[in-house]
């Protein structure tokens, strides 16, 4: 695969992952108080509930899609540059995402590892197009 075919695939799998970790957790409000005795009724209320949610069902989608385009890529690049790349900037991407959905989680500690996420894969990047 190309470098900057490398590089968008990666982006894009951060992108499908990280804006769908905070839509996924938005949507599956409420399951925690499903409260079944037997544990195999447990999990199948879970998903009965999960999957009757149109607000999860499609991040969840979008998120496995992500997953495919993560997998392709392995499959076609340095593992030692995806892996890293993809799982930091879906990071970088939740964080962003959250804020922008009106999560308050994020303080100033958050955006400093996030400068510092920014300057790792950066240097990855470097890294590697310098050999």
């Amino acid at each position: 695969m190309v470098e900057i075919e490398f590089l968008l695939c990666i982006l894009a799998v951060s992108l499908l992952w990280g804006i769908t970790n905070p839509l996924l957790k938005r949507a599956s409000v409420g399951i925690e108080d499903i409260q079944m005795s037997n544990p195999i009724l447990q999990t199948l209320c879970e998903v009965k509930f999960l999957a009757s949610r149109l607000s999860y069902v499609c991040p969840f989608l979008l998120n496995q899609l992500g997953s495919i385009l993560f997998v392709y890529s392995l499959g076609a690049t340095d593992l030692s540059l995806a892996v890293p790349l993809s799982n930091s900037l879906t990071f970088l991407v939740t964080t962003i995402a959250g804020c922008c959905l009106g999560e308050e989680t994020t303080s100033k500690m958050t955006w400093v590892g996030a400068t510092l996420v920014c300057a790792g894969v950066a240097l990855c990047v470097l890294d590697k197009t310098q050999q």
